[in-house]
């Protein structure tokens, strides 16, 4: 099988399937609103959960965890079996790489999405559980001790390519995979890095309970 056919057909269905947003689509099934609309008006999960609590915010996770297990062990499998059975790890980044990208530029809401941090967390927990557990760690550490989710996912995101590095996972098509997908995460928080930098960004709740609208 042609390997760069076998990547475009990787990456479509995985962009298309990255485009889903769980926070917009759990906002119109529990509340009849549209994220979008409400709070920073990012559609992602920390806005979501800034708006409306913790009501509907599983099914945002499930979505955006689906659609990410879906199409990254897919890719994995088809390099592993048709290319190469040393490109698994890369077959995942690579289908990974291009959900993030529907994540935050999804086609189905004229390309403005959210974030992707809950999209790279769990390609992460899929593509090994060390680099899993050093950006998660990361990110829950600098969450609890700021309560600035940004900064914490900033932080995590960049942990990604730098502990993939340094424990040696993979070969220089992963880590550029990897760095890429730490890049798009980064910036996709310019907005955020400028609140930051001003004193201006928001922190979070953890006993916030939902708003009333």
């Amino acid at each position: 099988m042609n390997f760069h056919l076998l990547l475009i057909a990787i990456a479509i269905p995985a962009y298309l399937l990255g485009s889903v947003n769980g926070s917009i689509i759990a906002s119109m099934c529990f509340y009849r609103k549209d994220i979008r609309e409400y709070g920073s008006g990012n559609p992602g999960l920390t806005n979501f959960y800034r708006v409306f609590g913790k009501g509907g915010a599983l099914l945002v996770i499930l979505i955006d965890a689906a659609k990410t297990i879906l199409p990254v062990l897919l890719s994995g499998w088809l390099l592993g079996r048709f290319v190469d059975p040393d490109m698994v790890m890369f077959g995942r980044l690579f289908a990974g790489m291009f959900v993030l990208l529907g994540t935050c530029y999804p086609v189905f809401y004229k390309f403005k999405g959210g974030r992707g941090v809950l999209v790279e967390g769990t390609i992460l927990i899929i593509v090994d559980w060390r680099l899993a557990l050093i950006a998660w760690g990361v990110f829950i550490i600098i969450t609890l001790v700021t309560r600035y989710v940004s900064l914490a996912s900033i932080l995590g995101a960049a942990s990604f390519p730098v502990a993939q590095a340094i424990i040696g996972i993979g070969g220089w098509r992963e880590l550029i995979a990897a760095s890429l997908c730490a890049i798009l995460i980064i910036a996709r928080h310019h907005p955020n890095i400028g609140r930051l930098v001003k004193g201006e960004e928001s922190k979070i709740n953890f006993s916030r309970k939902k708003e009333e609208e």
